[in-house]
């Protein structure tokens, strides 16, 4: 069954780069950003690795935990992590989890049931759909899933924007426009009265009967 938005994410323990894991528990009650890759050492993931370890502060200010997933095993990746740094200068300090039996992928719909036992002797290009970006609320519910293809290297500034999005409307009754970005404007939902934007955000904009903008809201 695939997996969608507002599923629980499926829960799993992992060997890593950091030793054996539980996921749920690993989460705690912050978020965490999954995100998955079809081979070690492939040139577009090893950029996207270094990249999201340039940019762990970024995450961690909101509260998101990092962990990526690829179906090598361990050993593998910890041979990978010494070349992402050469390359990018910047060192894998999150975790990378192990799935060399493929389990952790299937469970997350990325690769189907009959793909085999073992990622031993497959290919990047046989493994091309483990792509995919997840946010994952304290809920341990999917919040967002984002899939790439291999030639295409993920843009993580978007995905901190998608973030910083869902964090802000899972807290405030409002959604956020085409193109928005951290503290501009957002749109009132529509469960909202006119009565109760004007007592919650003040006075509002709207273009449409259904389409009110309010400045973003304040938080602590």
């Amino acid at each position: 069954m695939a997996l969608r938005i507002n599923d629980i994410a499926p829960d799993f323990t992992a060997k890593t780069t950091e030793g054996e894991l539980s996921f749920h528990d690993w989460i705690g009650d912050g978020w965490a950003l999954l995100f998955s890759h079809p081979k070690d050492f492939t040139p577009v993931c090893t950029t996207e690795l270094g990249t999201v370890a340039g940019m762990q502060t970024d995450f961690a200010a909101r509260n998101c935990k990092i962990i990526g997933i690829s179906v090598d095993g361990v050993d593998d990746h910890n041979g990978w992590v010494a070349d992402i740094e050469a390359a990018t200068g910047n060192t894998v300090s999150y975790p990378l989890i192990g799935d060399p039996t493929l389990e952790i992928v299937k469970a997350y719909d990325m690769l189907p049931a009959d793909a085999g036992e073992r990622a031993d002797g497959r290919t990047a290009a046989e493994n091309a759909t483990a792509r995919t970006v997840f946010i994952v609320g304290p809920d341990k519910k999917v919040k967002a899933q984002l899939t790439y293809p291999m030639t295409t290297g993920r843009n993580f500034f978007e995905i901190l924007r998608l973030l910083d999005s869902i964090q802000l409307t899972a807290a405030e009754q409002v959604a956020t426009p085409a193109n928005w970005n951290r503290g501009e404007d957002v749109i009132v939902i529509p469960s909202v009265s006119d009565d109760e934007a004007r007592a919650k955000h003040g006075e509002f904009t709207a273009p449409l009967p259904y389409l009110r903008f309010v400045p973003h809201p304040e938080r602590d």
